[in-house]
């Protein structure tokens, strides 16, 4: 599957962006774990999440879809998960293999768990290191560091205090869910503050879980069901954001995103590079959401790097776009977590864009990027990674001539509407789906 992209000269009207990633595969896992029912609406029907899902339903969970993003899961309890039948496939969604590795790591019997071949190439080493820590078997391929890999639990597992290398939500969840199933308080200490998600949904479902800086601790003890609305997905907003900002004549607004402080990196550099986002907050629930506003500017190059990375990690893609027509230089370090995404996504900015015409310097972790390039439309290919095949679509916006993307069907694990959502905003066919 390809996109065909067309240059567009303006961006107009509201859109509304697919439930947020992160906390869907966390409602799902939490529902699961809860005593009573979980009712989540706004769930990303994407096929990442689906694989979460999907998985729940294997351990013995009955999950039901009462509607569009609306889904009832009748939790088992801690004790209520069961050895399934066969492997589970994670599919594309290292959140899905990441998280549930921390469940199964309580439970006593044998899950087996792969992925697709993107997925069985990614790092597991540092979820399976602490939960080995506290007492989980985990074996298989690669020294027992890729999948597939076997999982067998026991109750109740020891009690850590688990410093992470680097911050990494997944790592950090991994354990905490985990430490449902300890003997006493775990804690997780990281060198930066990552998103969390997991900490504050593991309080709405009734979990004893204190953070003190980089230090998050829980204590053992029951989930109750919960009741449960998913706001839009900053990530997915981003690709809209940096192209209302680099677009001609645009102005876009985005209802109902998720604006928790650990993941709006992007939007403090928007602003830094000169486009405003524009917030109108809207009922604070469990999580922040608002409504974001943004319009054509003129954008300079920035500096990011240090504790911000964590905060906008999957949106650096978008960002590298923004920074190639921006003036000026814009350098990106303490990023090297971007090479073992679903992509090296380093190199492939560099290689892609590249093509494109922008001038962009791999570092070991991160790049420099020359801005002020005219971009011009070329074949390029996401290489199977969902953030890159739309990153690379915005690109084509502002390109001079049409850009042919390869291997896009990865799209559909985040943002199955993408192209829908943002023809809609071009008035036109911006962008061509075909097979």
């Amino acid at each position: 599957m390809r996109f065909r992209v067309r240059p567009v000269r303006r961006l107009a009207g509201t859109a509304e962006v697919p439930g947020d990633k992160s906390i869907s595969h966390r409602a799902a896992l939490l529902g699961a774990l809860a005593e009573g029912p979980t009712e989540v609406r706004g769930y990303l029907e994407a096929e990442d999440c689906l694989r979460t899902i999907a998985a729940v339903q294997a351990l013995g969970v009955e999950v039901t879809r009462k509607g569009p993003g609306h889904w009832r899961i009748a939790g088992g309890g801690a004790t209520g998960l069961g050895e399934p039948a066969d492997v589970v496939d994670c599919g594309n969604s290292g959140t899905t293999a990441r998280l549930l590795a921390g469940v199964l790591a309580g439970q006593p019997f044998w899950t087996f768990l792969t992925g697709d071949e993107s997925l069985r190439r990614r790092p597991m080493a540092r979820i399976a290191e602490p939960l080995r820590a506290m007492g989980a078997t985990v074996v298989g391929r690669a020294g027992s560091t890729r999948l597939p890999l076997a999982y067998r639990g026991v109750r109740p597992l020891r009690a850590i205090d688990h410093e992470t290398p680097v911050a990494s939500a997944q790592v950090k969840s991994a354990v905490l869910l985990a430490g449902l199933f300890a003997d006493g308080p775990v804690s997780v200490i990281e060198p930066a503050v990552s998103r969390d998600h997991s900490e504050r949904m593991l309080r709405t479902f009734g979990a004893r879980v204190v953070t003190e800086g980089r230090r998050v601790s829980l204590t053992p003890g029951p989930l109750r069901g919960a009741t449960l609305r998913v706001p839009g997905d900053v990530s997915s907003a981003a690709f809209f954001l940096v192209a209302g900002a680099i677009v001609p004549d645009a102005q876009v607004t985005l209802d109902h995103v998720g604006v928790n402080p650990t993941r709006t990196g992007l939007l403090e550099v928007l602003d830094a590079m000169g486009a405003t986002v524009e917030r109108q907050a809207a009922v604070d629930d469990d999580e922040p959401t608002a409504s974001l506003a943004i319009a054509s500017a003129a954008l300079r190059g920035v500096s990011v790097g240090g504790a911000l990375v964590p905060r906008m990690i999957d949106e650096i893609p978008v960002l590298a776009v923004a920074a190639a027509v921006a003036a000026g230089r814009t350098e990106v370090r303490d990023a090297g977590e971007l090479r073992v995404k679903e992509s090296d996504r380093i190199a492939a900015l560099a290689g892609q864009l590249g093509r494109m015409g922008a001038r962009i310097e791999e570092r070991p972790d991160g790049m420099v990027i020359e801005g002020g390039a005219r971009l011009t439309g070329a074949a390029v290919s996401s290489g199977g990674d969902h953030r890159m095949a739309m990153a690379l679509a915005v690109a084509g916006l502002v390109a001079d001539g049409e850009t042919v993307i390869e291997d896009v069907a990865c799209v559909a694990t985040s943002f199955p509407a993408f192209a829908e959502t943002l023809n809609a905003l071009a008035g036109m066919p911006a962008v061509t789906v075909e097979p």
